[in-house]
């Protein structure tokens, strides 16, 4: 408890932590302070798409630090050159550049949106969100969050952001106007309770853009490099986006973003943009190493065929316990939710018998393990989930 009590004296309280202090992990486990073992379906808010500490990750860190850790971008880098190649070799974008996070990927995308607005669309800036998205924790991104409870603490907020609802094209069209220059969604709602639109929903917005000349800009922060089952989540409805932004897993639990662009749309004149540690050696070594590793060992099917499996487990549950709503999901973003407000106790019971999970709404917990779990490791969380429902249920 040392350890917590430091926390609590000297850092900002804006995280309900669970009781739980972690020093080690490897693969899908974490060990805490006291040598517990926990089998992890969190893994890092989606980030350790390799797990925790993956040899191929853990061996570029090393090497890179040893050599070149940063260097601002007024020079050549060879790490970040890699990275942006196999990143635009592998999608639809041609041009690329490397943030901190996907808050200021987020940011880079609505600047170069409003660039583009003003540079092609009369002076347009206004940017269409969904509601229920997230988007980020900036003063910005927070207004091009859809959720008022992330808003109203920091009223009067950034304008230029028209939230609508989510999977529905005649909200979208009815919010464009002649401030209208791009519209920004997530391919599958991750934070707002893995909501997964419409087919043909995206498609729609597409051909909504193309009509009115605006731009497309996908958050691919949470769906993008195999986790929903495709490399990119857009790649499941055949279209294509003009901006696509991407973070988390992008670089095995370093911390990095990405902003990507079609060559038209790439409008950025020298000084308009930048970032002093964006794209340094250190997290362009460990992203080159994240992303070959997903490519080469093609994890986006496993993630597919892994995810219906632990699916078809979770509807197994939903036919033993009532108190089962729904599962929703895709690939390894998936969800399970309840007739009641359960969550958080559920929760508590999986963390004491060792088994990690996110609470991503009362009535709903989330599974984002890494892409290398097994259909073993998933079986076992399955019978923790299990005997956690039974025991709420006494």
């Amino acid at each position: 408890m040392e350890w917590q009590n430091l926390e609590k004296k000297y850092y900002m309280q804006v995280v309900k932590r669970l009781p739980l202090t972690l020093v080690k992990g490897a693969g899908v486990r974490v060990w805490d302070s006291e040598g517990n073992e926990y089998l992890d379906l969190v893994a890092g808010w989606a980030v350790n798409l390799l797990g925790h500490c993956h040899p191929e990750v853990v061996k570029a860190i090393t090497e890179q630090a040893a050599t070149l850790i940063q260097t601002s971008n007024q020079f050549y880098t060879i790490p970040q050159v890699k990275l942006a190649e196999i990143l635009i070799e592998n999608s639809c974008l041609d041009r690329i550049f490397l943030t901190n996070s996907g808050a200021e990927a987020n940011e880079g995308a609505v600047k170069l949106a409003k660039r583009y607005g003003k540079l092609k669309l009369d002076g347009a800036y206004e940017v269409i969100t969904a509601m229920n998205s997230f988007h980020g924790r900036t003063l910005a991104m927070t207004a091009a969050t859809g959720q008022k409870k992330l808003q109203e603490p920091y009223l009067p907020l950034p304008q230029g952001f028209i939230n609508v609802e989510y999977n529905d094209i005649q909200a979208i069209k009815e919010a464009t106007c002649e401030r209208t220059c791009a519209v920004m969604l997530e391919p599958i709602q991750g934070e707002g309770g893995v909501n997964i639109p419409d087919e043909g929903y995206l498609k729609m917005v597409r051909d909504w853009c193309d009509e009115k000349g605006l731009l497309l800009i996908l958050d691919e922060i949470q769906t993008g490099l195999g986790r929903t089952g495709k490399l990119f989540g857009y790649m499941h409805e055949g279209i294509e986006p003009d901006v696509m932004t991407l973070a988390k897993g992008l670089a095995g639990g370093v911390p990095i973003g990405a902003l990507l662009a079609k060559e038209r749309v790439s409008l950025f004149d020298y000084g308009e943009h930048g970032s002093t540690y964006g794209g340094n050696p250190l997290a362009a070594a460990a992203g080159y190493a994240t992303v070959r590793f997903i490519v080469e060992n093609n994890l986006p099917d496993k993630a597919d065929r892994l995810g219906k499996y632990f699916v078809s487990g979770l509807e197994n549950l939903k036919k033993q316990f009532n108190i089962i709503s729904e599962v929703r999901g895709r690939g390894l973003l998936i969800a399970l939710y309840f007739r009641e407000d359960i969550a958080e106790e559920l929760l508590k019971i999986c963390l004491k018998k060792k088994l990690l999970v996110n609470r991503v709404k009362p009535n709903a917990l989330r599974f984002i393990p890494p892409l290398i779990i097994t259909e073993r490791e998933l079986d076992e969380a399955l019978m923790i989930l299990k005997e956690s429902l039974g025991e709420y249920g006494r």
